[in-house]
């Protein structure tokens, strides 16, 4: 627990302490200073309370208040402080930099500043600097119409909402990979650094070479309260916290106080300091050409949550307590006294010195950088503006030969590193490859042949051996699902492009990451001045119906339906049933912008059906008629066979050859489905079909037996509203069964296998009329060889090999083939 001293230590405030000492401002910039301080702390003040007398040159009233209060004060001093004090570093080293505010509701401070910048009046002329330009902004925020209380796409300067916690660090890495000027000043609240992703993303300094990238200084802001909670660090003494740091690998700066003179002092002195010591490291790595891995610099500020508010209102505690984190003082519509203390507390920031009818006295506004050099102006916060499109490989090179459909066996995720691999050596400083140590696994270890995996940590004599690590490396590997999503983010987010695998049953690790990047997407379609930035691209293999090895914990491919819940605008899923679909999908969502992609595709080696060509048009319809494996040609269909994955087409199939066995006479329509959304209305989604198209695919009123890579119900909510769905539609998918399995004995628990589609089929043809009771035969024969095939699983554990290496019977008759089905 630490000693009495040590804890009396953390929890006063006072004058200021700090690891550096020195007084680099002179008394009249101090004055400056903290005179810009005020004024960025009234209009955080005005957002969360003021309607109307925006300068207060009237008598606080009522009815100048907003009716319904919104915002979060506690966390935006500090972040004030810490970001302009970097402007004068900004303006002295002509630095190119970017603020990440990682405190949730951080908006306040960064609205502030966009405002005394400028820029929010040139992105948004009615909020001009004026009077009345400022009395809309204050109105503007946290209401109807207006904006969030996080730094959200409308916010000039952002590109980390903040909304959910723990992604500050990983997205101003993502931000400073291949941009070598670039600092991103990131403020990390002390309620988010008990976050897992927090946590583990301070491990981003082990990938960042000083050569080739820029830097990140994390502020690690102790405010002391969350909502209605201590935090943590701010409750461990100072040797911890300065041994967590170096544990790390970071250099610790300590800036702690409240006495407002002597921190300006501090925090230049200490801002300052870390930004030579970057200089100086990324000097010594550039002059000799020898990337190392430094103790880069941290800075953990101590100042009191709402700091500069009442330090007490009436018996209770505010300024230095958890109650500053929200709406500081809540009743100030009922309570007189509590409004003239709001108004005496506003005022004592002295708004009409500050500002000239609503425009930041002229001194002041020099403390500020000007053009992009304004933290809220600077490109890379808008990335799209940066963007340039890849230079791409044609995929058609890479093409599977297929002489025989469903003959030809290839690894179609091993083909595909081969395109990947020329991607990356064709993008050398703007495409990255992410992942939790899992590129190897999924077959994607041709990549390494053009770009390693990043390590800047010790090498070991074994490593040459296959290690394939490098320092100036292009695949970024921690098993860290959050880093990599956020490295990613952060990374298109500031223009360039990548893409993360996966094994596609841990990627629900991610799952909210994905919801807040998709909401983050489809708020920039609505801010005109938001310039398109490159998808987020998520190539997930590892496939639950693979999975049959690791066990019922590696099994769930629910993340689909996770994707789908997002607005159409933002999200595609893509299910290529083999190798050359696979590259076509990946050549369009690589080359798309805005768009969440998500791409599902086994690992494995797999029948292959299309040619590229055919490939090429097959991905451009997303759904369409196989006529190579159908018997229905210029007739009405007895049932329609779907699948959408590439296991459940190969299952797809073999049933159909397993009916045809029995009944060569039926009429069998085959689809396949590459594009998930195009089973949904066009009304509700761009890729959607008509009506019509439904119906001259799936047809209105014949049974559809649908086998689907994940859980059915899906299928069901996409098409519940096509004509004859509720009636005809028959979807397979995985129902939460399974165990240490051979791939079919998976199938069968869950029956997506052939058989079980089989007999579904034989049971709604009988149901139909076109069988009546002739089917019982061949499905008892079915169930037989089903049997026989599950026995031989949990005798040899593996599956019989006939079954195995089924491909489409080109050659053999119908009778060659029932004996050996009966085995």
């Amino acid at each position: 627990m630490g000693d009495a001293n040590e804890l009396e230590s953390i929890s006063t405030f006072g004058s200021a302490r700090s690891t550096i000492k020195g007084a680099p401002l002179s008394e009249e910039e101090v004055k400056k200073y903290n005179d810009f301080f005020k004024a960025s702390l009234y209009l955080s003040l005005g957002m969360i309370y003021l309607r109307h007398n925006p300068l207060l040159k009237e008598p606080l009233k009522k009815e100048h208040l907003k009716a319904r209060l919104l915002g979060h004060f506690g966390s935006a001093p500090g972040q004030i402080f810490t970001y302009m004090h970097f402007n004068r570093l900004i303006n002295k080293y002509d630095l190119d930099a970017l603020f990440i505010s990682g405190p949730g509701h951080g908006a306040p401070a960064v609205l502030s500043q966009a405002y005394l910048e400028g820029t929010y009046s040139e992105v948004y002329p009615d909020k001009s600097e004026d009077e009345e330009g400022l009395q809309k902004f204050f109105k503007h925020f946290s209401f109807p119409g207006g904006i969030g209380s996080h730094a959200t796409p409308e916010t000039p300067g952002s590109l980390h909402e903040g909304g959910e916690l723990g992604y500050s660090i990983s997205h101003a890495f993502g931000a400073v990979f291949d941009n070598p000027n670039l600092i991103a000043l990131t403020m990390v609240g002390d309620g988010e650094a008990e976050t897992g992703p927090l946590a583990t993303a301070w491990h981003s300094n082990k990938f960042l070479n000083p050569i080739t990238d820029g830097a990140v200084l994390p502020v690690l802001h102790l405010n002391g309260y969350k909502i209605n909670n201590p935090t943590i660090l701010a409750r461990i003494s100072h040797k911890e916290l300065e041994n967590l740091f170096l544990g790390y690998g970071y250099q610790p700066y300590f800036v702690e106080g409240d006495e407002v003179d002597s921190m300006h002092q501090a925090m230049a002195a200490t801002l300052e300091h870390c930004v030579l010591e970057i200089r100086k490291y990324q000097k010594q790595a550039r002059d000799s050409g020898e990337p190392f891995r430094p103790r880069w610099p941290v800075i953990i500020l101590r100042t009191p949550k709402g700091w500069t508010g009442p330090r007490k209102i009436g018996d209770k505690y505010m300024e230095g307590y958890w109650r500053a984190h929200q709406v500081p003082i809540t009743d100030v519509h009922e309570n007189p006294g509590h409004l003239k203390l709001l108004e005496r507390w506003m005022r004592s920031y002295e708004p009409e010195r500050l500002f000239v009818d609503g425009r930041i006295n002229p001194e002041l506004r020099a403390l500020c950088p000007t053009g992009n050099r304004r933290m809220s102006a600077n490109p890379v916060a808008n990335g799209g503006l940066l963007r340039k499109p890849l230079r791409m490989p044609d995929f058609r090179n890479y093409a599977l030969e297929v002489e025989k459909p469903a003959v030809t066996m290839a690894a179609s995720m091993q083909n595909m590193a081969k395109f990947l691999r020329d991607v990356v050596a064709l993008n050398p400083t703007n495409f990255r490859l992410f992942g939790p140590d899992e590129t190897e696994s999924n077959k994607l270890a041709g990549v390494y042949q053009a770009g390693k995996k990043v390590w800047m940590g010790e090498y070991f004599e074994e490593d040459e051996n296959g290690g394939n690590l490098a320092p100036n490396g292009r695949v970024m590997e921690i098993l860290s699902e959050h880093t990599c999503e956020g490295w990613l983010e952060g990374y298109i987010l500031s223009g360039r492009h990548g893409l993360l695998n996966s094994y596609e049953p841990f990627i629900h690790v991610i799952d909210s990451m994905v919801n807040q990047h998709c909401k983050w997407i489809e708020k920039c379609l609505e801010v005109e001045w938001r310039s398109k930035v490159a998808s987020l691209n998520i190539l997930l293999t590892a496939v639950v119906w693979r999975q049959d090895h690791n066990g019922f914990t590696h099994q769930d491919p629910g993340f689909l339906d996770v994707v789908a819940n997002k607005s159409p605008e933002v999200v595609r899923i893509y299910l290529p049933p083999d190798g050359n679909c696979l590259l076509s999908c990946m050549d369009h969502c690589l080359r798309s912008s805005n768009y969440v992609n998500v791409i599902v595709a086994d690992k494995q080696e797999h029948l292959q059906y299309l040619s590229m060509e055919d490939a090429i048009v097959h991905c451009t319809k997303g759904a369409g008629i196989w006529p190579q494996f159908s018997t229905d040609h210029g007739a009405e269909p007895d049932i329609v066979m779907a699948s959408c994955g590439d296991i459940a087409t190969h299952e797809t199939l073999a049933a159909i050859d397993l009916l045809l066995q029995h009944f060569p006479e039926l009429k069998i329509r085959y689809v396949n489905v590459v594009d998930l959304f195009r089973l949904i209305s066009h009304i509700d989604h761009p890729h959607g079909m008509t009506d019509a198209e439904w119906e001259a695919l799936f047809t209105a009123d014949k049974p559809i037996i649908f086998n689907f890579h994940s859980y059915p119900w899906l299928v069901h909510r996409l098409s519940y509203k096509r004509p004859g769905a509720w009636r005809n539609l028959h979807v397979r998918g995985y129902k939460e069964k399974g165990n240490i399995d051979t791939p079919l004995e998976l199938a069968i628990r869950n029956q997506t296998d052939r058989f079980s589609l089989a007999m579904d089929a034989i049971d709604r043809m009988a149901g139909s009329g076109v069988l009546g009771n002739r089917g019982a035969a061949a499905r008892e024969a079915l169930k037989n060889a089903q049997i026989r095939a599950r026995t031989e699983a949990f005798e040899n554990g593996v599956d019989p090999d006939f079954l195995k290496s089924w491909t489409w019977p080109y050659e053999r008759t119908v009778q060659e083939a029932v004996p050996k089905l009966m085995g």
